[in-house]
């Protein structure tokens, strides 16, 4: 195991900090251990240069997960560039057969690189991870030893190979983010169980139906919303009764605008309601919406983590005497489309306001409920 001075820990720990806000990471002082003052330092750079706030996040992350990886396996950190042997080595540890691995516990990654990455909390899945994030966390690899001036052995026929071969060995299916999607009915379960003026309540309150209800947003965008994002527009008029409330949340950049795009959805009604609640009672005017709550009733600082908002739609499915299995932050998002369609929303709409770039994946959850509907499945009553 490499070390590190104090010093220079605390001096990354701090440099985390600072880019918190556009690149909310969670466990800032392991990562501070496991990133070399380069990597910290490249992070804040592109920070500076506008990189998009989810791919900066992804690349964190990933950047952890390797040198955590690469200390356990062999006791050093991430050499730049890194042999072919190395990346080999990555491929064999993540893709792997479990046939073979009962046969031989020797195949795959080694019980104590396993048990090592578990303790870090690194490592949460059972059995090889997925292609996909095997070929992402390649991906990541090979784009920092660019940015450091380097070429790598990414494109290797052996490595290209190793990946085939391995991906053929153990198929895995591709499995939906979120089992159930969360549909008109079952947020009205999840918000009955977030009705009293505490603190959690309020906030949850307020996550799930702004989460909801600007569209289904990813949860990276709804941990990192923040204050100044957020327009209040005039109200809307309505018949037999008083205007509704309206604000509008400027998203940015987002995983699938262009570079120069200002995403903008709206919020009206009872959302803008639980917004403004939660505001006043953690006494927010500036900076991070969503922020977590220590055990004696302290709203922190800093924004929460996009993993803490998949963690509070499980514990209030749980709540609510539903499966939390059975759901996801995603299921947010699936369920806003599904919703739409239930309620004969047209699909252009509909995507208008949760920004799906492609018709085929939106239709997706709209052919899924007319199918469900239509006189074809009812040819016998």
């Amino acid at each position: 195991m490499r070390s590190s001075p104090s010093g220079s820990i605390e001096n990354r720990t701090q440099t985390l900090d600072t880019i918190a806000a556009v690149l909310p990471i969670e466990r800032r002082g392991e990562l501070a251990e496991l990133l070399t003052d380069q990597d910290v330092e490249t992070l804040r750079r592109l920070v500076n240069q506008g990189m998009g706030v989810n791919t900066l996040r992804a690349l964190a992350s990933d950047l952890a997960y390797l040198q955590a990886w690469s200390l356990a396996a062999t006791g050093s950190s991430l050499p730049w560039p890194a042999p072919e042997a190395l990346l080999l080595k990555f491929v064999a540890h993540h893709l792997w057969d479990p046939e073979k691995r009962r046969a031989d516990p020797q195949h795959g990654m080694p019980l104590a690189v396993e048990q090592t990455l578990r303790d870090q909390g690194l490592l949460k899945v059972e059995g090889p991870h997925a292609p996909d994030t095997v070929r992402r966390r390649l991906a990541t690899w090979s784009t920092l030893t660019k940015w450091r001036g380097l070429e790598g052995m990414f494109t290797s026929p052996a490595l290209k190979s190793a990946l085939r071969l391995a991906v053929r060995a153990r198929p895995r299916p591709r499995m939906r983010k979120s089992a159930k999607a969360v549909t008109g009915d079952i947020l009205t379960k999840l918000l009955l169980t977030c009705t009293t003026d505490s603190l959690r309540d309020v906030r949850d309150r307020a996550i799930l139906m702004v989460a909801f209800a600007s569209g289904g947003r990813r949860r990276s965008e709804v941990a990192g919303l923040r204050k100044e994002q957020l327009t209040v527009e005039p109200p809307i008029p309505v018949e037999r009764g008083p205007p509704l409330p309206s604000l509008s949340i400027h998203l940015g950049r987002t995983k699938t605008s262009g570079a120069d795009s200002d995403e903008i959805v709206y919020l009206v009604g009872s959302p803008v309601d639980a917004l403004n609640a939660w505001l006043a009672k953690a006494r927010i005017d500036s900076g991070s919406v969503f922020r977590a709550i220590d055990r004696w009733g302290n709203v922190s600082q800093r924004a929460l983590d996009p993993k803490a908002i998949n963690d509070i739609v499980k514990h209030r499915a749980t709540m609510a005497g539903l499966e939390a299995a059975d759901y996801s932050a995603h299921g947010l998002r699936s369920g806003y489309l599904t919703e739409a369609a239930n309620r004969g929303i047209p699909l252009q709409e509909a995507m208008e306001q949760s920004r799906h770039r492609s018709v085929q994946q939106a239709s997706s959850y709209y052919n899924s409920a007319n199918r469900r509907s239509s006189r074809a499945t009812r040819l016998i009553d």
